[in-house]
């Protein structure tokens, strides 16, 4: 009977073998983190786009809402009383702002501007005049998205 195995009947692991593992294991670990360092580091992003959208939709859906020939053909000197889409040409809020002019609690960061510019649509000897609106908001982060929408006087 032999009291003592030999080394080729042994099933343990070496150092070396060991080491081996807890480097792998390591560089294995250090990706991973890495990974949700990423995704920790830009989680907020989609909600500062969404935002960004909801914001360009509001006042892209304000613009739309009104005349588009100006009915008293004068410029408006304040937001509140802009009544057709040209007055709105130029508009550059620092933080979002209702129709009023009133700042929006919470949505300082944000920075808005606006740009209305003729353009005709269709062949050229039967183009229909029309208009381009572009609202460009500025997230907190300095990301930039531009809604564009057309309008025609009908």
């Amino acid at each position: 009977m032999k009291l003592f195995s030999s080394l080729k009947d042994s099933r343990a692991f070496t150092l070396v073998e060991l080491i081996f593992a807890m480097v792998v294991i390591s560089v294995a670990l250090v990706g991973v983190m890495s990974v949700m360092s990423f995704t920790t580091r830009n989680s907020a992003d989609p909600v500062l786009r969404q935002q960004a959208i909801a914001i360009a939709e509001a006042y892209m859906e304000e613009i739309f809402l009104k005349n588009y020939i100006d009915p008293d053909a004068d410029g408006e000197a304040a937001r509140a009383l802009y009544d057709d889409i040209d007055d709105y040409h130029g508009l550059s809020d620092s933080g979002a702002h209702d129709q009023q002019g009133n700042a929006i609690s919470g949505l300082s960061g944000y920075s808005v501007s606006v740009s209305v510019v003729a353009q005709n649509y269709g062949p050229s000897g039967a183009a229909v005049a029309g208009t381009k609106i572009d609202v460009t908001v500025i997230d907190p982060s300095g990301e930039q998205l531009t809604l564009s929408g057309y309008r025609a006087n009908y």
